[in-house]
């Protein structure tokens, strides 16, 4: 399977998942708008996901991948299924520590790091305690979740590990159609979605656990042994979850900063549910696709095949993202309003999330951009670099929201939020330059600049024709309407886009087209039976 379709086989799953997402922050803003107990669930919810980012994915896609792969190449299918037994024993009881602890210490974390404005609010303080407790545990499901879904994602089954995310839309969607149709109140609701998430976690682990067996790998619960092999994971993955969690760390330094004011939690929730749409169709799909690509090629010694897919996954990355952002921060307000105003969520709502919303579009092709560069340094087993990088641009977003904050409110943790971004996307390109691991393309940097120029073209349409359709984008116009004329102007939007990017060069048919039918020689025959191509 080509470089191309592995991105939309993985990227179509992201985005159903995202669509179900939409689906879910739609029935959250109906059931509780902005008000306190949006701001309870999202705090509480947050902690959990913060370490599902730290321990999970940020770590086993940037140290198991690799370290699986050369088994793969070294031991075969074997080798490979006694590593992963080998990590599996350890996780578990590592995870499982970790729960007991943090269950213990749930009172002292909601105080100090998950929301210390609700310290004032003795009944909001202790529902964010409770709520927590009952939704943490979702971390060591997910975090074998993870582990599994980077054995699949070596194994080129990308499939499995990309739809299991979906069950927890599915289940939380369920628990919110539920307290609707019943009429449930806030804090009734409130329960309800924090069990769903503790139930969709076991229904993903299920998922993908199926997927590894149906991949010819069988899972045994191990006694943990730090074995060679398991304490180099280590060392790879502790710098790796660091980094891989910046995105999280960030928002979480935001809700911290956020939780001082009523209903700031909820609105930057409510923003960062949209950008994570293409974040996650295309950063997401392209750093599942590209970390295991880079390892098979640099272990077979294919250097220049790595250093071909690290640009083309760049490239692809800007064609999307460049465009996306500039119809985010143009539309922010239109989408919005189709996606959330109704009932407790109203028009004051829409402009506040509309404008946080367009400053994330700022700084959306940074944080995909972070999703294709990163590979480039787990590849080579070297987690450090993008870490000291990571904590670079926490603490400059951490300094700009303790600035902005009582300037820009909301807003300003957003802009600090992007602005980090792109220091931090900034940082890794240089030294992936500078190290050689980055080959400069002449026709590459031009057809980024083509592509800023259609953008800026497709940015004048959308300005024309939401002049145009203003009233029937208002508030006044049915929920049709609205989602039907901001669907037309999305697409002739998009239209534009691609018919000028063609006819200025921003776009390589020929090499799109390569792309699409090329298939990676197999580095070693125990790789091609693996992978099953």
């Amino acid at each position: 399977m080509s470089l191309v379709k592995k991105f939309i086989t993985v990227g179509g799953a992201t985005l159903g998942s995202r669509v179900f997402g939409f689906a879910r922050e739609t029935l959250m803003a109906a059931a509780l708008g902005t008000g306190p107990m949006a701001d309870v669930f999202y705090a509480a919810f947050r902690f959990p996901n913060l370490f599902r980012r730290l321990f999970a994915e940020g770590a086993f896609n940037a140290a198991f991948v690799p370290l699986f792969a050369k088994e793969i190449e070294a031991n075969g299918i074997d080798g490979a299924k006694r590593f992963s037994e080998e990590v599996f024993g350890v996780l578990f009881s590592v995870l499982l520590l970790i729960t007991i602890v943090m269950e213990l210490a749930m009172p002292l974390l909601v105080r100090w790091v998950i929301a210390p404005g609700f310290t004032d609010d003795a009944e909001k303080f202790d529902l964010t305690v409770r709520l927590a407790a009952v939704m943490f545990p979702y971390l060591m499901s997910m975090s074998l979740t993870a582990m599994m879904s980077g054995m699949l994602n070596s194994l080129h089954h990308f499939f499995a590990a990309a739809v299991a995310p979906i069950f927890l839309n599915l289940v939380m969607i369920s628990a919110l159609f539920y307290a609707i149709y019943f009429g449930a109140d806030p804090l009734t609701t409130a329960w309800y979605l924090s069990w769903s998430v503790l139930v969709a976690g076991v229904l993903q682990l299920a998922v993908v656990y199926i997927g590894v067996r149906h991949a010819g790998i069988s899972i045994g619960l191990r006694f943990p042994r730090f074995t060679p092999n398991v304490k180099r994971l280590l060392l790879l993955a502790i710098p790796a979850a660091i980094t891989g969690g910046v995105t999280q760390i960030n928002l979480v330094i935001g809700q911290a900063i956020a939780s001082g004011k009523e209903g700031a939690i909820a609105a930057l929730q409510y923003a960062d549910r949209i950008y994570q749409l293409p974040l996650g169709v295309v950063g997401v799909a392209v750093g599942i696709v590209l970390l295991p690509e880079l390892a098979r090629s640099l272990k077979s010694g294919h250097i220049k095949e790595a250093a071909n897919i690290q640009n083309r996954s760049i490239e692809f990355v800007l064609f999307l993202t460049l465009p996306a952002a500039v119809a985010l921060w143009l539309l922010s307000d239109d989408i919005i309003r189709v996606l959330y105003e109704r009932g407790a969520f109203n028009p004051n709502n829409t402009t506040l999330v509309g404008s946080i919303l367009a400053i994330f579009g700022l700084g959306l092709p940074a944080f995909v951009l972070i999703k294709a560069l990163q590979p480039g340094f787990y590849a080579r087993e070297d987690t450090k670099s993008p870490m000291r990088y990571t904590a670079v641009a926490v603490f400059v977003n951490s300094a700009l929201s303790i600035l902005l904050f009582p300037v820009l409110a909301e807003r300003g943790i957003a802009l600090a939020e992007a602005v980090a971004g792109w220091l931090n996307a900034v940082q890794l390109f240089v030294t992936l330059y500078r190290r050689g691991h980055l080959a400069w393309e002449w026709s590459l940097a031009r057809r980024t600049v083509m592509l800023l120029v259609s953008s800026a073209v497709m940015g004048g349409v959308i300005v024309y024709l939401s002049h145009r359709w203003e009233p029937l984008l208002g508030s006044s116009s049915t929920l049709l309407t609205k989602t039907g004329v901001l669907g037309l102007v999305i697409l002739m939007a998009m239209v534009v886009y691609f018919v000028v990017a063609l006819l200025i060069g921003g776009v390589d048919l020929g090499m799109v087209r390569r792309n699409l039918k090329r298939k990676p020689a197999p580095s070693s025959p125990d790789a091609k039976v693996v992978n099953g191509e």
